[in-house]
């Protein structure tokens, strides 16, 4: 096996441990009596409803929206495609009619919800005086600025009115279970989609401090809105969430443990950097080429996998994705050292909102770039990895893998 293909299988095998038909149907529980609704939201939910359908069979009624091409076909549980990472007009339509659903059952009810990252866009009903195209500025300039996903999606739920437990409350007094796959570092349920079902810790003031910390000038409505206050999220002990549960069915760690056995099977040792990796994705690139090249100098024969979210601050104009663009600042900091090859990419199989999962790199990616004519660094400066990989042939497209935890990276050593 070529170092390309494996690190490929790798990949496949980060992806298949957190296949929905898998790890759906090994949380939930014996079938409820009486009226079963099924509601959700994210890139992994249509393929979690068609689990449930599967596992229990009908009667089942409910409506499930997911991101455009990631659909399933379902017998019995609806299900809406809508825009991501920016929300639309459907992701709203969507939301508003999952609220009509759960509105008005009693404690004889039970209500299933399956969330899965990409959620936070997709259920994107905003709060009373706002409009979905303040959402959709905010999000915007969020996405730009390189917050991290926990702090947009405190904003987000300050502006939702579905998000930070709001569903959970609606669905009261009715018995609710929540399945989530996690695609955030630390598998905060709280942060999973922006926590629909879940109680929030955080506050309108942290939501107004973020918006401060980055700079986004945000429509008058929105900060007046965050000033007004008036009606906070759900909190802890808040007795409208006393019969909501939630229980995380597929991780990141998880992910990169099945990726890891597969590594030693093809006689790699392994570094584990861990699940929750956050910061600029180029500059984590820059780091893990250092251990890399530590590891070369040792003679060692390893894979360094790692997970989590990287971010973007978005100054140029080119194609990225945080992915290619961990990828390529690698790369250069590796510049062309013989030995180590790498993949880094998405497990939803889209690099931001590209078509692309990620890339693959090998010692000689900067010498066939320059081949070309392409500068790598000022790509780079131009945040514009895809199209360096693009030219050379060396995207990862695997289409929607209609799963998510987050960001995989692998680089081998000593191949």
């Amino acid at each position: 096996m070529s170092p390309r293909e494996l690190l490929r299988s790798l990949f496949d095998a980060a992806v298949a441990a957190a296949d929905p038909a898998v790890c759906v149907p090994a949380h939930l529980p014996a079938r409820p009596g009486g009226r079963v609704i099924v509601v959700g939201a994210g890139k992994a939910s249509a393929a979690m409803a068609a689990a449930v359908e599967q596992a229990w069979g009908p009667p089942l009624e409910g409506l499930i929206v997911t991101r455009y091409g990631h659909a399933v076909p379902t017998r019995w549980i609806e299900v809406v495609e809508a825009s991501h990472p920016v929300p639309d007009a459907a992701g709203a339509a969507a939301a508003r009619r999952i609220l009509q659903r759960v509105d008005g059952l009693g404690v004889e009810d039970f209500v299933l919800c399956l969330i899965s990252g990409g959620g936070s866009a997709l259920l994107a009903l905003p709060a009373p005086g706002l409009t979905l195209a303040d959402k959709q500025a905010v999000t915007t300039a969020l996405l730009r600025s390189g917050a991290n996903i926990g702090e947009m999606n405190a904003v987000r739920k300050h502006l939702s009115a579905i998000k930070g437990g709001r569903l959970a409350a609606a669905a009261h007094p009715a018995r609710l279970l929540t399945l989530m796959i996690s695609d955030v570092p630390g598998d905060d349920p709280a942060t999973i989609a922006s926590g629909p079902t879940v109680p929030d810790p955080t506050t309108f003031a942290e939501a107004r401090a973020i918006l401060a910390k980055y700079g986004i000038a945000a429509p008058a409505p929105v900060v007046a809105h965050l000033e007004r206050m008036a009606e906070e999220s759900p909190k802890p002990g808040d007795p409208r969430l006393a019969a909501a549960t939630a229980r995380i069915v597929a991780s990141p760690a998880l992910s990169l443990a099945a990726a890891a056995d597969r590594a030693r099977a093809a006689g790699y040792d392994v570094d584990l950097l861990g699940d929750a990796l956050e910061g600029e994705a180029r500059e984590l690139g820059r780091a893990h080429a250092g251990l890399a090249l530590k590891a070369a100098a040792a003679g060692r024969r390893v894979a360094i996998l790692s997970g989590g979210e990287t971010t973007v601050t978005v100054r140029g104009r080119g194609r990225g994705g945080r992915n290619s663009e961990y990828l390529l600042g690698l790369t250069l900091a590796l510049s062309e050292a013989v030995g180590i090859h790498a993949l880094a990419a998405d497990t939803d199989g889209i690099d931001g909102s590209e078509d692309n999962a990620g890339a693959f790199a090998a010692p000689d990616t900067l010498a066939r770039a320059r081949a070309r004519g392409i500068d790598p660094a000022a790509r780079l400066a131009e945040n514009d990895a895809y199209g360096v990989f693009a030219v050379l042939g060396d995207l990862l497209v695997t289409g929607p893998t209609r799963t998510n935890v987050n960001d995989f990276r692998a680089i081998l050593v000593g191949s």
